[in-house]
């Protein structure tokens, strides 16, 4: 049973009490991410993120390590482009001690200057680390022109520009403004008394005073480019992608279904057919990114230079072939098993659930149910995959981004674009 309560002040509770276990999953989750930012505060919703583990008026930063190790609990945080969230994994006895660290965190960091200086030096490294990684690059560039002229196109770390100017200030003024009650939710999955844990919410939320925020969602304007990216590397990577369905589309799960067929597992056709049959890449797969209002559709693949026309021409053989309606019904029903068997698998961690409550609570106000969700996988139409397919595998529509040696293989922007230019439709 998921239950909800509503603090007088706006925070929201969602609760499900799982009996047989001997933990509990506890999440705070905040709805600002980079979406909420302009160029001058690009990096600072992820920057918080950080800063909280940075000390208190209670506890020093190595402090707060140590009284979580004490219980013998797990505590992290991460950003997205809609949301932060703060959460730990602990004993059930624990409960407590656990959202006490929680809320000191939440409530009473200080956001030391000199702290503030290290951290940005220590997300300016997790930045060069990413850009060491061709597959976050170039799928980082694909995000950024599909979401062209709009918050949700920025990086979610930040700049290192902004790092190096963000100050004490900047830290706590946004943390205010942004961070509100009623956009809140504290999440929980596992062993635990609800009445006691409502109660204890409230003693440590319940001072919190609500202030009214306003985010306009911000539209981009998308429009297809092949673009490259210089580095010194031996192998190629490429990622290919199209705008695609928000999370509260009814054709939601007919794309997850259909991202499955295509390139979501090792059964899958780009899978079989590029790697398996032909050899022509190491590492290939396609996924979807859904958010509130969009998502993005995309494919990445590790490769030789020498292979990168034949290994898209593979490619878009497969996309048209399943534009035209080619997809068998044996496949439908795999790509939807598969989907069902995650999913019930990822039941069986509280963190997995605390996590779906928390972030559906938040970012759809609604609660659902497992059942619910399996019958939604269930009721998923073969005729939709396939009226899906027709819009999403158009070759007019796709954008490529690529990284490599661009400095030894010069050519590779026109044999990108020559390929494209033998599948596009008039």
């Amino acid at each position: 049973m998921i239950n909800k309560y509503t603090l007088n002040n706006g925070v929201r509770i969602v609760a499900e009490n799982i009996e047989y276990v001997k933990s509990a999953s506890i999440g705070i989750w905040v709805k600002v991410g980079s979406n909420n930012e302009n160029d001058e505060t690009n990096g600072l919703s992820h920057f918080i993120e950080h800063m909280l583990f940075k000390g208190t008026k209670n506890r020093k930063a190595n402090e707060i390590a140590e009284d979580i190790d004490n219980l013998g609990g797990q505590l992290n945080a991460f950003t997205s482009k809609e949301c932060t969230c703060f959460y730990v994994k602990v004993l059930d006895e624990s409960i407590d001690e656990a959202v006490d660290i929680l809320s000191d965190m939440f409530f009473n960091s200080l956001f030391d200057e000199e702290e503030v200086k290290k951290e940005a030096s220590v997300v300016i490294e997790e930045i060069k680390m990413y850009e060491d990684s061709p597959e976050d690059v170039v799928h980082d560039k694909l995000t950024e022109i599909i979401f062209n002229d709009s918050p949700m196109a920025y990086n979610i770390l930040g700049t290192e520009d902004n790092l190096r100017k963000f100050t004490r200030d900047d830290v706590v003024n946004y943390m205010q403004t942004n961070y509100t009650p009623n956009n809140t939710i504290i999440s929980i999955a596992g062993n635990f008394n609800e009445k006691d844990f409502v109660k204890l919410i409230e003693e440590k939320f319940g001072h919190w005073e609500n202030k009214n925020v306003i985010h306009e969602e911000i539209e981009g304007n998308y429009e297809r480019k092949v673009v490259g990216i210089n580095k010194d590397l031996e192998q190629l990577h490429i990622s290919i992608g199209n705008k695609t369905i928000g999370r509260h589309d009814d054709n939601y799960y007919p794309l997850l279904v259909l991202n499955n067929i295509f390139g979501g597992t090792m059964s899958s056709r780009i899978f079989q057919e590029v790697r398996e049959k032909k050899g022509l890449v190491y590492s290939i797969y396609s996924f979807v990114s859904n958010y509130a209002n969009s998502g993005i559709f995309s494919i990445y693949a590790g490769l030789s230079y020498d292979q990168i026309e034949e290994a898209l021409r593979t490619v878009f053989k497969e996309m048209i072939s399943m534009k035209n309606g080619n997809i068998t019904l044996e496949e439908f029903k795999r790509a939807k098993q598969q989907i069902k068997g995650n999913y019930i698998l990822s039941l069986e961690s509280t963190s997995s659930r605390m996590s779906s409550i928390g972030r559906r609570e938040l970012m759809y106000d609604e609660i659902v149910y497992p059942e619910q969700v399996i019958k939604k996988i269930n009721d998923v139409d073969f005729n939709d995959v396939l009226k899906l397919a027709e819009d999403l595998f158009d070759i007019n529509k796709l954008s490529v981004t690529f990284t490599g040696n661009l400095n030894k293989h010069n050519n590779l922007e026109k044999k990108i674009n020559e390929v494209l230019s033998e599948h596009y439709e008039n």
